[in-house]
C-alpha cells in the first residue's frame, strides 16, 4: 500500500508517497513484495510513478543465481510519470512520461571522450556495487540526467522496451551488422527477438536464429527471421574451413557455452562474434579457427552513446513490432518469481512487463 504526504509546492503532485510495495531480493531463488520507505529525493533528482517495467535476463541470473545483493530491488527496463521534481530540476515536470536511460557517466574518461560511454572507468559494477532500488516496485527516484522522454505516438508500455532494444541495438553496432549481410543470432528470448527486429528494421533481411524453444522459435519466425535448432549448426571439417553460407556477424545472445562455440563455428572469414548474452558458465573456443580465419570475437556490454534515442526513434515508427516483442499478459509485483522461472524455461518469448498498478 502507498503512504501519502500532502504537500503545497506547484513542483509536485498534491500527494506524495512516503512508502511503497517493491519486490526485494531476499536470497537466491526468492523474493518478496515488502512495503518501504520511498527514496529521498535530492536537489537533482526526479521521483516517478513506474508504469510497466521488463524482466531483464540479468534479473534471472540476480535472482534465481544469486548474483543479486539481498534486500536490493532489481528493475532498470521502465517507463513512467513524473510525479515530483527536486528544487534544482528544470527539464522535467509533473506529468511528464519518461524512461530510465543510462545512469551519468563521468564523461572525462578515456572511454567517454572516446564515445564509449558503457566501458566509462566510474560505471558500477552490476549486481554488486550500491545503487538505489530498481523499478520492480510503485515509484522510483531517478537523477534527471537518467531519464529521457518518451516520443508521441508511443505507449509507456511500449517505451519500456527502450532499454533492451538499446542493448540489441549496441551488439548489432559492435558486430558492424549492417544492409546485405547474413546475420546469425544464437538465443531467441527477448534479446535475441529484439536484435531480430532491430536488425530487420536497418535493412538486413538474411537472418537466422538457433532456438530450441518452440515458443521463441515461433515469434523469431514472426519477425521475419529462419529459425533453427542449436544441433542444426554443424561446424566445418577443420579449422580453416568454413560452412557452405557463412555468416558475416553472429550475435550471441543466450549465455550457454555450446552456443557461443557453435556461433564461432558458422563464421566466415573475417567474420564477428559478439558476446551479448551473460552466463556463468565458460565456453571453450577453438584458436586455430579464430587465427586462421582471422575471427573477431567481442563483447557488448549496454548501451551506444545514442543508443537509447535510436531505440526512442524505433519505437515511434508505426511499422516496429513492439506489441510481437511483448508478451500479451502483464504481470503483478506478486507474480515476478513465476515469471522468472517461465523466462528461464523458455516457456515465455517475449518481454514479460511487471505492472505495479496491477497488484
Amino acid at each position: 500500500m502507498v503512504t501519502l504526504a500532502a504537500v503545497s509546492d506547484t513542483r509536485a503532485s498534491t500527494d506524495l508517497p512516503t512508502r511503497h510495495r517493491a519486490v526485494v531480493y531476499t536470497e537466491p531463488g526468492r523474493v518478496e513484495v515488502s512495503e518501504r520507505p520511498v527514496g529521498p529525493l535530492g536537489p537533482t533528482d526526479v521521483l516517478l510513478r513506474v508504469s510497466h517495467c521488463g524482466v531483464c535476463g540479468s534479473d534471472i541470473h540476480f535472482v534465481l543465481e544469486g548474483w543479486g545483493t539481498p534486500g536490493s530491488v532489481e528493475g532498470h527496463e521502465y517507463s513512467a510519470t513524473v510525479v515530483a521534481v527536486g528544487e534544482a530540476v528544470t527539464a522535467w515536470k509533473v506529468g511528464d512520461e519518461v524512461v530510465g536511460g543510462p545512469s551519468p557517466r563521468c564523461g572525462t574518461c578515456e572511454y567517454c571522450v572516446q564515445g564509449r560511454p558503457s566501458l566509462c572507468v566510474g560505471r558500477s559494477a552490476a549486481g554488486v556495487d550500491e545503487y538505489p532500488d530498481g523499478a520492480f516496485a510503485e515509484y522510483v527516484v531517478a537523477d534527471e540526467r537518467g531519464i529521457l522522454r518518451i516520443p508521441d505516438g508511443v505507449s509507456l508500455r511500449a517505451a519500456a522496451l527502450a532499454e533492451p532494444l538499446a542493448v540489441s541495438l549496441h551488439g548489432l553496432t559492435r558486430g558492424g551488422v549492417q544492409a546485405g549481410q547474413r546475420l546469425l543470432v544464437t538465443g531467441g528470448g527477448p534479446i535475441g527477438a529484439l536484435a531480430v527486429a532491430a536488425a530487420r528494421a536497418r535493412g538486413v533481411t538474411d537472418i537466422v536464429v538457433s532456438e530450441p524453444h518452440p515458443r521463441r522459435r515461433e515469434l523469431c519466425e514472426r519477425l521475419g527471421a529462419v529459425v533453427v535448432q542449436p544441433e542444426d549448426l554443424v561446424p566445418p571439417p577443420t579449422p580453416h574451413a568454413t560452412i557452405d553460407e557463412p555468416f558475416d556477424a553472429a550475435l550471441e545472445c543466450s549465455g550457454h557455452p555450446a552456443a557461443m562455440e557453435a556461433a564461432l563455428s558458422q563464421l566466415k572469414r573475417a567474420g564477428t562474434l559478439v558476446l551479448v548474452g551473460a552466463g556463468i558458465r565458460r565456453p571453450k573456443f577453438d584458436n586455430n579457427r579464430i587465427l586462421l580465419n582471422e575471427l573477431t570475437i567481442t563483447g557488448s556490454f549496454v548501451y551506444d552513446a545514442d543508443g537509447f534515442e535510436r531505440a526512442l526513434e524505433l519505437l515511434a515508427q508505426p511499422d516496429f513490432p513492439s506489441d510481437v516483442l511483448i508478451e500479451p499478459g502483464d504481470v503483478p509485483l506478486a507474480g515476478m518469481l513465476d515469471a522468472l522461472h517461465g523466462l528461464e524455461a523458455g516457456d515465455l518469448a517475449g518481454k514479460v512487463m511487471i505492472v505495479p498498478a496491477a497488484s
